[in-house]
This record gives C-alpha cells, structure tokens and sequence, in this order.
C-alpha cells in the first residue's frame, strides 16, 4: 500500500525558500510515497482455543507447540496469524489497516469452521510500519547534532538516527541514504510523522538518488490457498 506523503504545500515552501532567484523553485514538483510493509493487528475469541485440533484440522497451520501457539498462514489478504490457547490472536504481516481486519476475520472464520465458539471482539491495530525513501541522501551526523532533544545517533550500534515524535506518536529510523522507515499505531500518523520530518531533514540533504520502482511481497505465491475457497464476503456478512 502506498499513502501520498509530504503536501504540495509544504514541497511548494521548501522550494521557494532553497531555490535561486530566476529559476524555478526546485522542489515544487517533489512528491513522497509511503510504502506501508506491515500492520499487526490483534483480537479476542472469547473462548478457550484447542492448538492440537487446530494444527490437526487447520489449513497451512504450524503448532509451535514450544512457544504454545500455532500460526496460521492466510494468502487474501496475506497475513500471518499467531493463535494462543487463551483466546488471544496477532496478525501481522498486511499491508492496509483494512486488510488486517479482514485478515484477522477470515481468521475467526476458519475457527468457527472447526467448531469453536469464537466471538470477532477487542479488534484493534497496534502497529504500523512504514517505508519512506526521500530522493536525496542525508547527513545524519550532522542532523543528529541539530535535533539533539528528538534525534539520537549511535553509528556502533545502529547505522541510522532514531527521531522519536510524541506528537504524532512516532518512532522513525533515518539512514544517510535517504531511507527512512516509521513506526507508529496507525496508518496516520505515519503520513503525519512523514510531512513532518521531511522539511527538517531537506536542510541536511546530500546528493540527489534516483529511486527505482518498489519490488512487490516476496514469498506471496509460495502459500497454499486451498482455504480461501470461501466468498469473501463472509467476512463482513457474518460478526463471528
């Protein structure tokens, strides 16, 4: 999935304030894509969940019985679902918050077709990540040094900066090559962690990158969908 970035707005200011008198501004034809790589989702089916039935009844299900949990791969939307004995699932793996929901459905679904007693409840997306390559490479030292109460820069440890936003919520990583990779509750605020950054870090770019297009899923066509045969329109009809 990929969400429109920066605002035309603020590429039109940046623009105009870095450009040389006489000749146009060069920003004002800039534009972001934010490439969304994962929203993990979580809910509760309110009744006690048998694994070894699961992983003996399931489609394209692995009982990591170590960990007590089965994880149940799904192919649309492609998602991977962790199942606790408790009642407990994590999706993770989809790449909208929409498709997380559906997956986490299609999830209640396939339950409910082994005979569980499962109620769809407590939904709810509890991270976001996302993808950002700006067309320009950045001088993260330089810009650790500017933003000292945001930004914190460790080269031993992690090649990229840590800018941390409280508002929008945010944790954002910044690479000198001009990638930049965000992590927050919700689809949102990853665009408004984006349109924020972008102006502070146009000030410590580097040398412009022509960016290639993105490569799709890797591993998409490799997982069985002999469960999706369903509709899928089961997934909104019914309230499992």
């Amino acid at each position: 999935m990929a969400v429109a970035a920066a605002s035309p707005d603020i590429c039109q200011d940046l623009g105009n304030k870095n450009s040389v008198p006489g000749e146009p501004a060069a920003q004002e034809q800039t534009s972001l894509d934010i490439d969304i790589a994962n929203v993990v989702c979580s809910f509760r089916a309110r009744c006690h969940l048998n694994l070894r039935m699961i992983a003996l009844n399931g489609a394209n299900v692995i009982y990591k019985r170590e960990l007590g949990k089965v994880t149940m791969k799904l192919r649309r939307p492609y998602c991977t679902a962790n199942i606790w004995s408790s009642g407990k699932i994590v999706c993770t793996g989809a790449r909208s918050e929409d498709d997380a929901k559906k997956g986490a459905r299609r999830c209640a679904r396939a339950l409910q077709n082994m005979g569980f007693q499962v109620h769809f409840s407590e939904f709810k997306v509890v991270n976001v990540l996302g993808i950002c390559a700006m067309p320009f490479t950045i001088k993260i030292t330089l810009f650790s040094k500017q933003h000292k109460e945001n930004a914190s820069y460790e080269p031993e440890l992690h090649p990229g900066v840590t800018y941390k936003l409280r508002n929008p919520k945010a944790v954002m990583k910044i690479f000198s090559t001009g990638s930049i990779t965000c992590t927050a509750p919700c689809v949102a605020n990853i665009q408004r962690a984006i349109e924020h950054i972008y102006p502070l870090v146009y000030e410590f770019r580097g040398d412009d990158v022509v960016r290639g297009p993105r490569r799709g899923n890797a591993g998409e066509e490799d997982i069985d969908d002999s469960e999706d045969e369903e509709d899928s329109e089961d997934d909104e009809d019914d309230d499992a």
